[in-house]
């Protein structure tokens, strides 16, 4: 067999060994992406699973998704180790074919020396055939003149055959080396393969460990926030900015005011008070014991001078419109002034408009309304009937009322202060106002009795005045 053949069928084993090797990165994607949506998936179902303080036939249904998603996250996590466990060994056997190809490679090299010297000993007889056909020259001399010159012609033939001989071993000489060096550049390249590919399997291996440590800890972050009522920060897009304003028709020329609040709290008549309207003229926004907003609501001002609209938002905390999502579905991220309107009691959901409120840097104001109402049912807790007309009872009403009046400001007032350090949202103000005290002072008409209601028609307007102001000098 030719030399150069040989050499190749030779090296052959040791390019084929090199396969697996540059196979490693193949293998591991489609093992590592299933774990990464499993726990992309679990994380999804457990930041999302909705919260409320009395369970319903919907939250069994969101704990045993959570459950569900615990465990998928608690497989992604098992998933995950035994992919460790699949990169060491595949890192082993990489060590044990770097180690094979290395031998491989050694014993080529020796066949390849084992060549060179058979080619020195194809050297080494070309040189006694050399030094024959020399003798056979000298004995051409010493005979016959006729047979001299065939002598010398057989002798320089043979020398020519000599030194093609040996030309073609020293061809021969320079392949083999040529091969040899071929074939440890070869074993090189494989052994660096063999480390480039060890290298990708501990990086997965850290990667894999990486994902499993995030999705703990999103598990754990996620059961946290479960446990305290935490829900899901949703930042809407530039499309769903843009769609709110045109829902609400909001002019850059206007200010606008959204009263919000739970269920109950009165935001309808609310909105009338300020508008200075009584619940039952016409153009007025309809009362009413049930849930009589169900979209978005839009008023202007009665004065039309005023560039101002007032917006009544549809309850938080129905069937209709869950508490946690109450701020992002009505797109109160688009008005200019939020009025956190509550009845007698500060919720969860209120404290839920402040923090979003916060994070769009809109203004914000509290507010109980009903206070006429609160207060008198305070005088009634204390004693209190009926209305006399003699003045004993008209004194004594007037004692109870100021006693129930300081009674309810103070609890209102540190029942909020209270709500919001739990909350981690710092102190603001509370305005106790009564619809009736807020109409009669936009009828400018002087009302029997005011808490803080004429503060806060001055905040709103200053607010209003100001933020305007700004925008316009902008």
């Amino acid at each position: 067999m030719p030399i150069p053949i040989l050499i190749a069928a030779m090296a052959a084993p040791v390019v084929a060994l090199a396969a697996p090797a540059l196979a490693i990165g193949a293998k591991l994607v489609p093992v590592v992406v299933p774990i990464v949506n499993s726990a992309a998936l679990a994380l999804f179902h457990i930041l999302y699973r909705p919260n409320r303080e009395n369970p319903t036939f919907g939250d069994i249904q969101a704990r045993q998704r959570a459950e569900q998603a615990q465990k998928l996250a608690e497989q992604a996590a098992k998933e995950a180790q035994e992919l460790l466990r699949q990169i060491q060994r595949q890192a082993d056997q990489d060590r044990e074919q770097a180690r094979v190809r290395q031998e491989e490679a050694d014993r080529a090299a020796a066949r390849a020396a084992e060549e060179i010297q058979g080619m020195r000993a194809q050297i080494e007889e070309v040189a006694n055939a050399a030094r024959r056909a020399e003798e056979l020259a000298e004995e051409a001399r010493t005979t016959a003149q006729e047979g001299a010159v065939k002598l010398a012609r057989e002798a320089q033939e043979e020398h020519e055959h000599s030194q093609k001989i040996r030309e073609d071993a020293e061809r021969a000489m320079a392949a083999a080396r040529e091969e040899a060096e071929r074939a440890q550049r070869v074993a090189d390249e494989q052994r660096r393969e063999a480390e480039d590919g060890k290298a990708l399997a501990e990086e997965m291996a850290r990667a894999a460990a990486e994902k499993t440590r995030k999705a703990t800890e999103a598990k754990e972050e996620a059961e946290r926030r479960s446990k305290e009522g935490i829900q899901p920060v949703v930042t809407p897009t530039s499309e769903e900015l843009a769609a709110a304003k045109r829902r609400i028709q909001y002019k850059e020329d206007c200010f606008h005011f959204a009263v919000a609040g739970i269920s109950g709290s009165g935001k309808s008549s609310l909105v009338n008070a300020f508008r200075g309207l009584h619940n039952r003229d016409a153009g007025s926004a309809a009362v009413g014991v049930t849930e009589t907003t169900l979209d978005i609501t839009r008023y202007p001002d009665a004065n039309p001078e005023n560039p101002f609209v007032w917006y009544n938002i549809p309850s938080a905390g129905t069937l209709k419109c869950r508490d946690w999502k109450y701020f992002n579905d009505q797109g109160l991220y688009v008005f200019d002034c939020i009025i956190v309107l509550f009845d007698n009691q500060f919720t969860m959901t209120d404290n839920a408009i402040l923090v979003n409120a916060r994070r769009f840097n809109i203004p914000t104001y509290i507010v109980c309304s009903k206070a006429d109402q609160h207060i008198r049912n305070v005088m009634v807790d204390m004693g209190y009937d009926s209305e006399g007309d003699d003045e004993e009872d008209v004194e004594r009403r007037n004692m109870l009322y100021k006693a129930a009046r300081k009674e309810f400001v103070e609890r209102t007032r540190k029942s909020v202060q209270a709500n919001l350090e739990d909350a981690n949202l710092p102190d603001q103000r509370v305005y106790i106002v009564s619809n009736s005290a807020l109409l009669s002072i936009l009828l400018k008409k002087t009302p029997k009795k005011t808490i803080d209601d004429v503060d806060l028609l001055n905040d709103l307007l200053n607010e209003a005045y100001t933020r305007r102001a700004r925008h316009e000098a902008a």
